[in-house]
């Protein structure tokens, strides 16, 4: 069965296709050992809360606060690690461009932010996109800023 527009918007890798003479500078994939240390420290942030909520109400069971908040947590990142994972962006000398349709302009970009593992791009619209579960967000963004401001990524 021929793909529709729909099935291409919610993929994980970019489906739009390239420019001419646009060329791919580097992808952005999210990396297994970081999705996992992001959910740990989620589990352990939840087991806190969840303890502290019980706590304040008086329930003399606080401990299941904790077992609570780790299955809530466990049970998320098992459920959504296969699309969490295939999600690559894709720079190049033009554009940003995102899982299905998604692409942004290096001109549009505004704003480039880190929020821990993530980059998150603002437009000047004031779109916002996350390239989520990078092994180092601020190399992510520093490569970005650099395509964007006319360089090349470094050789490897």
């Amino acid at each position: 069965m021929p793909e529709t527009s729909a099935d291409l918007k919610y993929t994980n890798t970019p489906t739009t296709p390239l420019a001419e003479g646009e060329e791919v500078l580097a992808s952005f994939q999210a990396d297994r050992a970081t999705y996992r240390r992001d959910h740990a420290t989620m589990a352990a942030i939840a087991m806190a809360v969840g303890m502290a909520i019980l706590w304040v109400i008086g329930n003399p069971h606080v401990w299941t606060g904790a077992i609570g908040g780790l299955a809530a947590i466990v049970l998320r990142g098992w459920y959504v690690a296969s699309d969490e994972l295939s999600v690559r962006w894709d720079l190049t000398d033009r554009r940003l461009m995102g899982p299905g349709t998604r692409t942004v302009g290096l001109r549009e970009i505004k704003q480039i932010n880190t929020l821990g593992s993530a980059v998150q791009v603002v437009t000047l619209t004031g779109d916002k996109h996350l390239i989520k579960y990078q092994p180092d967000a601020k190399a992510t963004k520093a490569l970005i800023e650099r395509v964007q401001a006319g360089g090349r990524p470094p050789a490897q």
